[in-house]
Formats: C-alpha cells, structure tokens, sequence
C-alpha cells in the first residue's frame, strides 16, 4: 500500500467524488448465499501451506524487494506469468504473455516500463461480465543496499489471489465454471501512485460498464495493535460507498463462512488515514464500479525492511483469503448486476 504522503493529492481531489450512502448498522442479513456447499468444498484448496511455500519464496531476496521496472519487479511478474500458465488459466488478454506492458512514457522518469500480470476464467453464461480481484505485485525495492521484502504489503495479498484462482480453477474443472468471468489482476506500480491500476482503467481489458465489482486486496497476513488479542478480524473498506447490496453481501457471506470481526473502522469519511484513496480499488471506484478493500492495517513493520515473511500469520491469511473467494462466488454467479446506492 503506497504512503499516506502520495496519497494526499488522490485524497482531495477525489473527495467531491464520494457519495451519500447508508451506513453499516443498515445492513441487510437475509441476503440470500449461493452455492453453499460448493464454495465450502473449494475452499478446501486455500492452505496455510500452499500460502507460506509461495510467499517465503515471493518475498525473499531473489525478488530484490519488487520495485517497480527493476529486476526483482520483474520476476515477481514472471513468477505470477508462470504460475497461472502451469495451472492452465488463461491470460485475459488475447495472446499468451499474460502481461499488460505499461510503457516507461507513461511512468514517472526513471521507472523504466513495467507490467500488470493479467489471468482469467472465462464465465460461462455472461462472459462479457467480469469481477476484478486485484492487488499490486510490487513493493519499494532497495534502498541504501537494504532490502525491502514487502511481504505483507503486498506478498499477502498477491499470493491470496493465486489461492483464489487456483479454487475458481478446481471448480471450473470440476463443471462449476462462473456465469461471469473473473479475473486476476495483479498490479504494478502501486507504491508510486496507484500507476498500474491507472493504467487499466485507461487500457481496459473488460469493459468498465460491464464489472461488476473490485475486490482489492492489499496487506491480509499481519495482525495490527488493535487486534492483538483478537486476531480474527479483516478491516473492510468501501463496500458500501458505491452499493449497499455489495456491503450485504460480504457482510452475509463473512457470516455464513468465516465468521471475522469485519471491522469498519477504516470506512469512515472522516478516516485520518485516508486508506479509501490509498490503493488501486480507488482508481475503479472512481469509475463508479464498487469496491470492496480488505486490509489489516499498519504494524511495525509497515514500509520497513523487517516486513518478512517468517512473521505472516499463515492460517489467518488463509482465512481471510477463503472470506474473499466466497465473496467473489457470490459476486460472479448471481443473476443481477450489483445495484448502485
């Protein structure tokens, strides 16, 4: 997640664009869940294990910290390239790179060009139709010959969604294909101003009309202070900004399935931190696509050299990452489009 410093301009000019909305103490619980048993059965895929032999490997040192157009940034891409070509997913654009190349022009001066890693499953009644799960591959890189793994910020986040579309994949093989498609974006860019999903939004693959929702994920495997002592938690940021039927439906489907606290706290308006405009869902929420961002919030470790992946909470991020697939079950097979507030 990018520093509340490069966030502050995104923050006021996209103030104007918040809308009024019904509060969380509003929310509808008899909200009906889809497929039950099926998201309960794929949900067997997404371990603790699978999640720590990814990220020890996704934030160590062969991936220089990740920073945008260098070496390690470009591994991490190969590595996610790789990863969904062996699982048989497609790239979501048409032709076998999986990468959408963002040119160095459009970079602040000295990035270099980079790239978002772009996979999909194909939906099978309303392929036109697609649900976005993001989050940024890449981190700050090395400073001063340190460093900085990111494996929080966002190796969590980024290895969740390979859980996820390796879940959706088993379903498909399985014969229980999504009727939307969905797609796994991960981002570039991020830690230098949201640039790669900037990029997107400009570049679409899908047509923006036609998503339905965002989910970004973006630091989802540490606890903060707040939580110390009641570690199941997920904060959960703008779900019901854009559509309350979004808000109902995670807050529904937390119920059915994992049971965490979904702490609201960062939602507020008046939130200091400004995490609402401080990672990529805000570039679509800017569109007007509803967006769900689950975080953990800061620790410690935050944008430092410590942020390894030795202190994950593994069994947590796995929790939490079966919460968003369910969410992005829901959200890819239901009959209607998400009504907007």
């Amino acid at each position: 997640m990018k520093s509340l410093i490069i966030a502050s301009a995104f923050a006021f000019v996209g103030s104007c664009a918040e809308t009024k909305r019904n509060t969380i103490e509003n929310v509808d619980y008899t909200i009906e869940i889809i497929d039950s048993k099926l998201i309960a059965e794929y949900s067997k895929s997404i371990t603790p294990e699978d999640l720590k032999s990814r990220l020890t490997l996704f934030a160590s040192e062969e991936f220089q910290g990740r920073g945008t157009g260098k070496e390690g940034q470009k591994k991490a891409a190969d590595y996610l390239r790789n990863f969904y070509k062996t699982n048989g997913i497609a790239p979501a654009i048409n032709d076998s790179t999986y990468y959408q190349t963002i040119p160095a022009d459009f970079l602040p001066e000295g990035i270099g060009a980079s790239e978002n890693v772009l996979a999909y499953i194909k939906g099978s009644e309303k392929p036109e139709e697609v649900l976005i799960i993001s989050g940024h591959l890449d981190h700050l890189g090395i400073k001063d010959n340190t460093i900085y793994f990111g494996a929080d910020d966002n190796g969590s986040g980024s290895m969740a969604i390979t859980e996820i579309a390796e879940a959706f994949k088993l379903a498909e093989q399985q014969g229980h294909s999504p009727k939307r498609s969905v797609m796994f974006l991960h981002l570039t860019a991020e830690e230098i101003g949201l640039q790669g999903s900037k990029f997107y939004i400009g570049n679409p693959i899908f047509e923006l009309s036609k998503t339905i929702a965002n989910l970004n994920i973006d630091m989802v495997g540490r606890v903060d202070k707040k939580h110390k002592n009641n570690p199941d938690y997920l904060y959960v940021i703008g779900a019901d900004r854009m559509s309350q039927e979004l808000q109902d439906i995670s807050a529904k489907t937390n119920e059915d399935f994992t049971n965490l606290e979904l702490d609201y706290k960062y939602n507020s308006e008046k939130d200091r931190n400004r995490y609402y405009y401080r990672s990529d869902h805000y570039n679509f929420a800017k569109q007007d696509i509803p967006v769900i961002f689950y975080f953990n919030g800061e620790h410690s470790d935050y944008h430092k050299p410590t942020d390894t992946a030795d202190k994950i909470n593994y069994p947590l991020l796995a929790k939490r990452t079966k919460l968003i697939f369910a969410t992005a079950w829901q959200l890819a097979n239901r009959q209607a489009f998400l009504k907007h507030n």
